[in-house]
């Protein structure tokens, strides 16, 4: 009973729910959304953030051209993150990375993702012999990094991803959806800065993410909009000494995707809106989503998300992270805290995170502890 009831609150996050008396402002929602949770635990500790950090074997999913910068030749990322854990034990989200600096300029990476919705048993009778339905979602990413400069990188990543959410016990007809997606990433990393007291490196990056076809789980079914977003940020690394270093960082997300809206002017969100917006192609969604919000700039405004970060390391060996994560209360109304850690022990890193809701929306990962742990291997690149 909880993994169906699992299941329902996941499902929520495809479903659009329409006002009937007055249209509040509307939370965008799509298809695949656990393309947007945080897959590695240095992120997790930061308040979900990446785009502008520096770079590590998992930057796959938020900003591959930091690859060029990677210090290590190679390197292999291994995360798990158990998913609403305080109701079951069986969802949970892998991720498995790997990067190979080529030279001095260019990286290559790649990267599978496997998000699991546990065993669901279906029967119509309490002796019934269950018949076992295991829903799931995964990608395969690859990607190319490439510094076009000395300070400045860009890469282009393809994505295949499946989503097997089907029933076949309500729907016989159902299958799994498919569709593929590219991201453009840009990262600068300045060089070391002389202070009066400490030295400074500058950090900034973009990512859009996830632009690809809408999915479709059946013929008769609406197409879904992928989770399309627009990722900038930037930091400053301040080097205290050679044994301390606090990073510091703030990053900005928004959904590339049309909001839900009163198209007909009816003072309600019907059948014929939600054919209109189904309507939309992917390509022009992304330009309306800067300027469709029916509440103007404040709501426009009000769909990015931003967070605030911090990192410090101690002789390159012991890292301990803190952030903050928030969303406005009408589009989500996620808000959370976070905490972090890592060790490094010869070319081994162990990352963990965990995180506490601050708004009364809680977060599907409270209670959960983040794991990730890095291999790094071969030679070394001279970037500090």
């Amino acid at each position: 009973m909880k993994k169906i009831f699992a299941l329902i609150l996941i499902s929520f996050l495809f479903v659009k729910t329409y006002a009937q008396d007055e249209i509040p402002p509307q939370p965008i929602t799509t298809g695949v959304p656990f393309l947007l949770i945080a897959a590695d635990a240095r992120a997790g500790g930061m308040g979900d953030i990446g785009v502008a950090t520096s770079a590590d074997a998992f930057a796959q999913q938020w900003n591959p051209a930091k690859y060029a910068f990677a210090i290590p030749k190679q390197g292999v990322g291994i995360t798990y993150t158990p998913y609403l854990s305080n109701l079951v034990n069986d969802i949970f989200l892998g991720n498995l990375t790997y990067y190979n600096r080529i030279n001095e300029r260019s990286a290559v990476s790649t990267s599978f993702r496997y998000f699991s919705l546990g065993d669901i048993e279906l029967r119509e009778t309490i002796d019934q012999e269950p018949l076992i339905q295991s829903p799931n979602e995964f990608t395969f990413d690859v990607s190319y990094a490439l510094r076009l400069s000395d300070r400045f990188s860009m890469a282009v990543s393809g994505r295949y991803l499946r989503s097997d959410l089907k029933i076949q016990a309500s729907n016989e007809d159902a299958s799994a959806a498919g569709s593929f997606a590219v991201d453009v990433a840009g990262y600068y990393q300045s060089e070391e800065i002389a202070m009066n007291d400490f030295n400074g490196r500058w950090r900034a990056g973009f990512n859009i993410s996830n632009v690809g076809p809408k999915i479709k789980y059946d013929d008769v079914g609406q197409e879904n909009f992928l989770p399309t977003n627009l990722g900038m940020g930037g930091g400053f690394d301040f080097i205290l000494d050679e044994y301390n270093k606090v990073s510091t960082n703030l990053e900005f997300n928004k959904l590339l995707v049309p909001t839900p809206q009163d198209f007909n002017g009816d003072g309600v969100l019907d059948a014929e809106d939600a054919d209109e917006y189904n309507s939309i192609g992917f390509i022009s969604g992304m330009f309306k989503s800067f300027g469709d919000a029916p509440g103007g700039l404040s709501e426009e405004l009000s769909e990015f998300t931003w967070a605030l970060g911090a990192e410090y390391w101690y002789q390159d060996v012991f890292a301990f992270r803190t952030g903050y994560f928030n969303e406005s209360e009408d589009k989500g109304s996620r808000k959370f805290l976070s905490l972090g850690a890592g060790f490094k022990y010869t070319s081994i890193n162990i990352d963990i995170s965990y995180l506490f809701s601050t708004s009364r929306v809680r977060s599907p990962l409270e209670g959960t502890l983040r794991f990730g742990l890095t291999f790094s291997f071969g030679d070394e690149y001279d970037e500090y």
